[in-house]
């Protein structure tokens, strides 16, 4: 249920703010504005508007079909503190996304970026946490067990920070992603157990 309160307010939101120049201007992340003006609201509200109608119906895809799966496996093992922790690995997977441009961009009051994929990178690797033999499907076509996909995706999203070339915010990609691997851990420790486990399963 979240997933789609989440999908629909990220919808509206990033609508709105293409047709509001002085919207996206105020909600998107910059680290300038948010360290010496201390907008720290910016954090958060870059994650719900978009670039662009590709950008965003990229992410609320990816978002629709791992986020419902999540809310489910927490349900399985949070029960009624499901839905905390899956807003925690949300927000968690937001904030986690920024620190590299916080700290590098902080003086760069011409840095601006908008999008959830911090928190879309967050969601998934925690899927892939969970199912790490589960197949997803590189351009929607290429089965990959999601564990290569994985440690992939974590190179390609490394090599292309240090680039820094295409417009693209890969570190954010990147700090997102170790987020959500990570976050299971974090709040059940017993769940490292599970993951060793489901790794090994095939052998």
């Amino acid at each position: 249920m979240i997933t789609y309160l989440l999908i629909a307010v990220t919808g509206i939101l990033s609508y709105l703010a293409f047709q509001n120049h002085t919207m996206m201007d105020k909600m998107q992340f910059n680290a300038a504005k948010v360290v010496h003006g201390k907008e720290y609201y910016r954090l958060v509200t870059h994650a719900f508007i978009h670039a662009g109608w590709s950008h965003l119906l990229v992410n609320m895809f990816v978002l629709y079909f791992f986020g419902r799966a999540i809310e489910q496996y927490f349900g399985y093992y949070f029960g009624n503190k499901a839905t905390a922790y899956f807003l925690l690995l949300y927000f968690g997977g937001i904030l986690a996304s920024n620190l590299w441009s916080l700290a590098t961009q902080k003086n760069n009051y011409y840095y601006n970026a908008v999008g959830a994929s911090g928190a879309v990178s967050a969601v998934l690797f925690t899927f892939i946490f969970l199912n790490p033999w589960e197949k997803l499907y590189f351009f929607a076509v290429i089965p990959i067990p999601g564990i290569l996909f994985g440690v992939g995706y974590l190179f390609y999203s490394y090599q292309m920070s240090k680039q820094s070339n295409d417009n693209v915010a890969h570190d954010a990609h990147l700090l997102g992603a170790l987020f959500g691997f990570v976050f299971p851990v974090l709040v059940k420790p017993s769940l490292f157990r599970h993951f060793i486990d489901q790794l090994f399963s095939i052998l």
